[in-house]
């Protein structure tokens, strides 16, 4: 998870600074200080049994306790309490689900240090981490990710319904809608050879929630994937905004070209609202070309 810019300390007493920003040089070396510091996310990830929590939910997302615990030979309390510093560190969300809670894999605190401390080196499209294995038993799945951006809800609202703005964090597509429900909505560039992806506005409560169709057209491998849905929800938390995204309706064991990109995505909405810079990775400019965006 990614936190907003503000100096705090923690239960020990000793204040969590970051500086250099939050993806290094790609911020202009602005400090950065975060509410939990980048600190938590190297201590969840240096235990092997969170690391093993997170192997499972990397092999089939949005669990319950009940499953994972059968999977790790430990008690119920103990696998409660590695689940507990992984959410503390915004590597795991949840999701209540009827009577259950679902717990979700979110990568968007491994794309930062990526971001930080490897893009500089990595392969144009890589993208993503590694390939993720998916439970072809399941009809359908549902990716969930959350980040925190020091910015009013208004102005996040703004980012995500300005056509312009949104190429600037989207791979250098724009968006054209008139964003009321039932409308339509095409993202388009004009590096692209046509449409990249279209859909309907099911949902538009400024500046709270937004609720898309997805189609996605940028490859045929792509477009016979049908429709998933995105959902989009907006919440205050003190200075700052909790933007939750939840990718759903996704067929089972679909392309991952339809929500790889998501924390490249908010990791470069972040840094655009907070710094006004936008990321200067391959995969952020792929159609962006002479528009410099």
């Amino acid at each position: 998870m990614i936190y907003p810019r503000r100096s705090v300390v923690n239960r020990a007493g000793r204040r969590l600074l970051w500086s250099g920003g939050v993806l290094g040089d790609l911020t202009s070396d602005q400090m950065v200080t975060y509410d939990r510091g980048m600190d938590e996310v190297f201590k969840a990830l240096a235990d092997p049994t969170r690391r093993s929590l997170l192997d499972e939910l990397f092999r089939r997302d949005g669990q319950t306790l009940s499953a994972l615990e059968q999977r790790l030979p430990m008690t119920r309390f103990g696998v409660m309490k590695h689940l507990k510093v992984l959410e503390q560190a915004g590597l795991v969300v949840t999701r209540k689900r009827g009577r259950e809670k679902l717990h979700f894999l979110n990568p968007v605190p491994i794309r930062l240090v990526h971001d930080r401390w490897v893009s500089k080196y990595s392969e144009p499209w890589a993208a993503t981490l590694s390939e993720l294995k998916r439970d072809i038993e399941e009809t359908l799945m549902e990716k969930v990710f959350e980040i925190y951006i020091k910015t009013t809800p208004e102005r996040l609202w703004q980012a995500l319904t300005d056509g312009e703005t949104r190429g600037k964090y989207t791979f250098g597509a724009c968006v054209a809608s008139d964003w009321t429900p039932g409308s339509g909505y095409v993202a388009s560039s004009p590096n692209a050879p046509g449409p990249l992806m279209e859909g309907e506005n099911l949902e538009v409560d400024p500046p709270r929630r937004l609720v898309q169709s997805f189609t996605a057209l940028w490859g045929e491998d792509v477009k016979n994937e049908g429709t998933s849905r995105v959902t989009y929800e907006i919440e205050a938390v003190g200075s700052s905004c909790r933007l939750s995204v939840t990718h759903d309706q996704l067929r089972a064991g679909a392309n991952e070209q339809l929500y790889g990109g998501w924390p490249m995505i908010l990791s470069t909405l972040k840094t655009l609202l907070e710094t006004g810079e936008s990321l200067d990775t391959p995969g952020s400019l792929l159609y962006a070309g002479a528009r410099g965006t």
